[in-house]
């Protein structure tokens, strides 16, 4: 038995994700992934990325030992034991960060968590540090996919606190945290990645 567990859809994703990540991360210093969940988005970046530190963290103690048997088996100097980190806590296990990412948490979780994340980011983020988020969300000028309508509907059914949030509400929160939203990718499967900047 290994703890090691399985998200299909990081196969499906991580390359693309990584190839926006070259143009958004800096080249060296620490970069957060807040919510790592399984630990295979962490172990796979790490390996790219090999002159940045990666620190996955997570909520989830199960999810913590998903991401360390990830990071045993992966044996890369650069990527660190997980810690314990809840979004939407006041206080965080670390201070800075050059960088942060954050895949599929912002639908999955509390609309406390995503300003809690915007929170976090504009305390340990330097001036020009970039947030990455990826996932999906609903945006005012572009039609929704019937596929993200029916995920926020199973979503809201699992828990009535989870669902797709509205980009420019999470861009409106973001700013008034002295994060700037920059660049804006349109993902396969109907998802986005967008990242800000810290003034």
């Amino acid at each position: 038995m290994t703890a090691r567990r399985h998200a299909p859809a990081t196969a499906r994703n991580r390359e693309g994700i990584a190839a926006v990540l070259r143009d958004e991360l800096p080249t060296a210093g620490l970069v957060l992934e807040v919510a790592s969940g399984t630990g295979e988005h962490a172990a796979y970046l790490a390996g790219l990325f090999p002159a940045l530190e990666w620190q996955p963290s997570d909520p989830d103690a199960m999810a913590r030992e998903s991401i360390s048997a990830w990071r045993e088996e992966g044996a890369l100097p650069n990527l660190r034991a997980p810690v314990a980190l809840d979004a939407a806590a006041e206080h965080w296990p670390l201070d800075h960060a050059e960088a942060i990412l954050c895949v599929n948490m912002v639908h999955i979780s509390p609309w406390e968590a995503t300003l809690g994340l915007l929170d976090g980011a504009g305390r340990i983020l330097p001036p020009g540090g970039p947030l990455v988020l990826y996932g999906p969300y609903f945006r005012d000028a572009v039609e929704t996919a019937p596929s993200n309508i029916a995920f926020d509907i199973d979503l809201r059914n699992r828990n009535p606190a989870w669902g797709l949030r509205h980009l420019e509400a999470v861009d409106r929160a973001a700013r008034a945290r002295g994060l700037e939203p920059m660049r804006l990718v349109d993902m396969p499967a109907n998802n986005i990645i967008r990242a800000y900047r810290r003034v």
